[in-house]
Order: structure tokens, then sequence, then C-alpha cells
């Protein structure tokens, strides 16, 4: 049974990723990195104190689970005019990126016995614009980094759309069919909202909720990420899908961006916090160890989410930075691991194996940073964002 105790100890030791990134070093670790490591002290690997499959934590995990996937669409470019220029090289990347992910996945998968090559294709092709992007939110932009930033930016797009077709337990054709409809759900509250929008009542009501504090804007949009993933969650898709939706429906309709700050203050103050303590609680290390098959994977992994990118930096002829930074990855090893573990579709080990080469990816980011100048978070704050 979970107790406010146990929220206590995790809000806590999660404490742990902001006081990491303080440390007098170079290279300041990711904020998620020292998350995911207290997960790991406190969860099955360590003491065991967090039980990670208790249902009630397990949900309110979700929960943090669907608000990652909307910080990492709020953090999409969209409304960017300057990125349309570099839009054809950034969309060639991605391909090369896609291409070399799917010629490598069968080697890797026939080494390393995870006989799933559309997993691993995802994993070495997927990227982080939630990780990215605040890297460079205040930067001069010369041509690679735009470039980077549209290349980033259409490989997270992809791969967040692909993960639960690649983990799909009920059939390919449910998980369409639960994709679509909740990109068209999506679609339709985008609609709504802005026909309401230009409604005089309703920006009454909304005008006299931020006067009095009831968060009116606020409860609309939890009650549209809530539909979306209730739509994902039963058609066996994800909530995944549901809190990416969201979050490029809220930066289409644009308005009011104080919505999106409070729930990224919402999903950074306790519930993205809570996904990865919970994630690193998950994980099982010793099983890492127990097999060949598992450390193959976590070593193969590791090398190929940096060279993949590597290499496409050098096709394209850009930057070794951009391809560092274009290594980073976040939500989508978290999203696999996650339900991969909750489906059975992965042993504890292969899980260990993806978190802990994302993890490794995340440390060549920040060497990528480094190489830009004065370090910062790797993880954004509703401040870089608004």
């Amino acid at each position: 049974m979970i107790t406010y105790g146990t929220l206590a100890l995790i809000v806590a030791i999660g404490l742990l990723g902001p006081i990491l990134t303080l440390l007098p070093t170079r290279f300041a670790p990711p904020v998620v990195i020292g998350e995911i490591l207290a997960g790991v002290i406190f969860g099955r690997t360590g003491t065991r104190t967090i039980v990670a499959t208790q249902p009630t934590l397990a949900f309110l995990a979700n929960i943090g689970f669907a608000l990652l996937m909307f910080i990492v669409a709020i953090n999409l470019p969209i409304h960017d005019r300057r990125l349309r220029a570099a839009s054809l090289r950034g969309a060639w990347a991605t391909a090369v990126t896609i291409a070399l992910a799917a010629a490598l996945s069968p080697v890797i998968a026939a080494v390393s016995g995870l006989h799933r090559p559309g997993i691993i294709a995802v994993l070495l092709a997927s990227s982080s614009a939630a990780i990215v992007l605040p890297i460079l939110g205040t930067r001069d932009r010369d041509e690679s980094l735009l470039v980077t930033i549209v290349w980033v930016s259409f490989a997270d797009i992809a791969t967040v759309l692909a993960v639960p077709f690649v983990l799909a337990t009920g059939g390919f054709g449910r998980a369409l069919a639960g994709a679509l409809l909740v990109v068209a759900a999506a679609a339709g509250f985008g609609l709504l909202i802005r026909l309401l929008l230009e409604i005089a009542p309703v920006e009454e009501l909304r005008h006299a909720s931020h006067r009095r504090g009831w968060a009116f804007d606020l409860r609309i949009s939890l009650l549209v990420l809530f539909t979306l993933a209730w739509i994902a969650e039963r058609f066996d898709t994800s909530a995944l899908l549901a809190g990416f939706a969201a979050g490029v429906m809220v930066s289409f309709v644009g308005e009011p961006r104080r919505v999106a700050d409070q729930l990224i203050g919402l999903g950074e103050g306790f519930f993205v916090p809570l996904f990865f303590v919970v994630l690193g609680a998950r994980i099982d290390l010793r099983a890492l160890v127990q097999t060949r098959d598992d450390l193959v994977l976590f070593a193969a992994l590791a090398v190929g989410t940096t060279l993949v990118p590597l290499a496409v930096a050098m096709i394209m002829r850009l930057p070794i930075t951009s391809g560092l930074l274009a290594a980073a990855e976040v939500g989508v090893p978290s999203a696999v691991a996650s339900l991969g573990l909750a489906s059975n579709a992965l042993r504890p080990g292969q899980a260990a194996a993806i978190v802990g080469a994302a993890v490794l990816s995340l440390a060549a980011t920040s060497v990528g940073a480094s190489r830009l100048g004065p370090g910062r978070s790797v993880r954004p704050a509703p401040d870089d964002e608004a």
C-alpha cells in the first residue's frame, strides 16, 4: 500500500537529480540521471524500499509518463519560422538516421537475443527534443544548429509515434486504430478549443478564472489529456501517444501559454521525477549482468545510439557537436523499458540495458553541450520554455 511517506521519500530522493547538476565539473550530468539512479538505489536493485509495481504508484508514474511526453511535444519548435529553411536538410538527416538504424537493428537483434528489430531500430533512431531544445534555447543559431533542431524534432516525432506499434501486444491493427483515434480526438479538441476561445462568454469565464484562481484553462487541458489517455488505454496503445498528442495540440492552439507552463510545472515538479524514480526502481541491474545477451545488448545500444547520430552528422556535413546533441534519448527508451516490462515484452535485463544505454547517451549529449560553451541543465525548466 502506498503512503504519504512513500511519496515523501520519492520526492526527497528525486532531488538527487538537480543536486547532481551542481557538481563542480565541466560536464554537468542531466537531471534525469540522478532521478533514475535514486530509483535504482531504493528500488529492485537496491533496498527495495520503493515497490514500483504497487498499482497506485504505477498509475501515478503513468501520469508522469504522459506529462513527460506532453513536455517533449510542447518543446517542438512548431511555429519557429527560422527553421523552415533548414527543414529539408533536417528531414534528410532524419531519413538517413532511420535508414542506418534499420540496417543495424537486425545485426544487434541477432547478437543480443532481443529478437525484436523494430524495437532496436526505434531506439537507435530516437532523439529527444525535450533535452536538446533547452540547451540551444538562448544561443545564436547558425545553419548547422537549425538543421540539428529540425533533425532532433523529426526523429523524436517519428520514433514516439512508432513505439506503440513496435511494442504492440494487442495486434498492429488495434494499435493503429487506437493511434488514429487519439490523433483525431486531439485534432477535434484543438478545433473546438479554438472556436470556444472566440466566444465572448467563454472569454469572460476565463478572465474570471484568472482573477479568482479557478485554474479553468488548466482543468480543461487536464480533461483533454486524460480523455486522450483513456482512449489510448482502451485500445492498448499507451499514454505516450496521448501526452504527445495533447502537447502538439497545445502548441498548435498557441493560447493560453500559461496553461502549458502550468502543466510543465505540474509535471516537472512532481509527476515526471516520480516517473523516472519509479522507472529506476523497476530496473534490475543484477539481471543485466546475469546473462551475456543482455550485456551485449547494453554495449551495442550504448555504442549504436551515439555512433548512428555521429555518422549521420558526418554524412550530412554537420559538426560533430550536432551528432553528440542528437544522441540524446529520454522519452523513447523510458517508454520502451516501462511498457516492455509492463507487457512482459522485455525481460528485466533487457529493460536495464535499454535504460543504461540511454543514460550514456545523455552523457554524450552533455559533452556536446559543453562544446557549445557554458553548460546548462539538460532537463528543461518552465522558465526556459516560456
